[in-house]
């Protein structure tokens, strides 16, 4: 099998316990030669400064290419602006383009939907950026159906977006069937899974039913059963060669890469990466 990129995506830590254990968890991942590593960016630009130092500290101290996420949620042009000249000054060349969740109390930002930002950046700042924006193989929650989801995606595409990042799922059929119909609709852009590892059913569950993401019900039990009776390692097995089995088939059946969705710990994706071949064993 041919080695395929894989990324890391983290959030910005909130205090010094926080950016101690994720700094660890980046150099660890670091060692792996990621494609990339991605920052994220809180509801209604809560993080944006915080962001920003991450994005800026992670490119400074590993040399791997860092992708803040933007979003244009409770933002002004100007900002936006401000922000991303600050990150084409600092060497930074990929972004993760979104439309970000709304804050509370519904407001929105001078653009509605990810697709109106991908073509400001383009318009603004040319082929500079390499652009990635978010994609739902099992259907966005705030989608009135499956068909709408594509046709949002595919303006993404033709707004200029030159890769996407999938929601996790643990469906290899989804992924598929999505890339499938993506590719009929004339959608050539390399289409990443994006890759969740099971170690927290609370937290899993929690995730799933705000993003929409499908746990199956053998996965559900076995991990809540295993969780409620503290037996933590043994949820941790079977969470790594689930997900260990399930990006073998995504590799095999074509996938570009492996988008990781960290939480800001290293050993399971490490676990995953070796696994697969895509880490030494040491």
């Amino acid at each position: 099998m041919v080695k395929r990129p894989i990324s890391f995506e983290f959030f910005p830590p909130r205090n010094d316990a926080q950016a101690e254990s994720f700094r660890a968890a980046r150099d660890r991942l670091a060692a792996l030669q990621p494609e990339y590593m991605s920052v994220t960016f809180g509801a209604g630009g809560s993080t944006r400064s915080r962001t920003r130092t991450t994005v800026l500290e992670l490119q400074r101290e590993t040399g791997i290419d860092a992708a803040p996420h933007i979003s244009c949620m409770a933002e002004d042009e100007a900002g936006i602006r401000q922000l991303l000249d600050a990150y084409k000054e600092a060497g930074i060349h990929r972004l993760v383009v979104l439309r970000g969740d709304r804050p509370s109390g519904g407001a929105s930002g001078v653009f509605d939907y990810a697709v109106d930002l991908v073509r400001f950046i383009r318009r603004s700042y040319g082929n500079h950026f390499h652009i990635e924006v978010a994609c739902y193989p099992e259907h966005h929650p705030e989608s009135t159906s499956p068909e709408r989801d594509l046709h949002y995606f595919r303006d993404k595409v033709e707004a200029g977006a030159d890769g996407a990042i999938t929601q996790y799922f643990f469906s290899p059929e989804s992924y598929f069937r999505f890339v499938d119909d993506a590719r009929a609709l004339g959608v050539e852009i390399p289409i990443v899974p994006g890759i969740m590892p099971i170690t927290n059913y609370a937290s899993l569950a929690r995730f799933s039913g705000i993003c929409g993401a499908e746990i199956p019900l053998w996965i559900a039990k076995r991990i809540k059963a295993w969780e409620e009776a503290g037996e933590r390692g043994s949820l941790l097995s079977f969470g790594e060669e689930v997900v260990s089995r399930l990006c073998q088939r995504l590799l095999e059946g074509g996938a570009p890469g492996l988008h990781f969705y960290t939480l800001n710990r290293a050993r399971p994706s490490v676990a995953i990466c070796r696994n697969l071949g895509l880490a030494p064993e040491s």
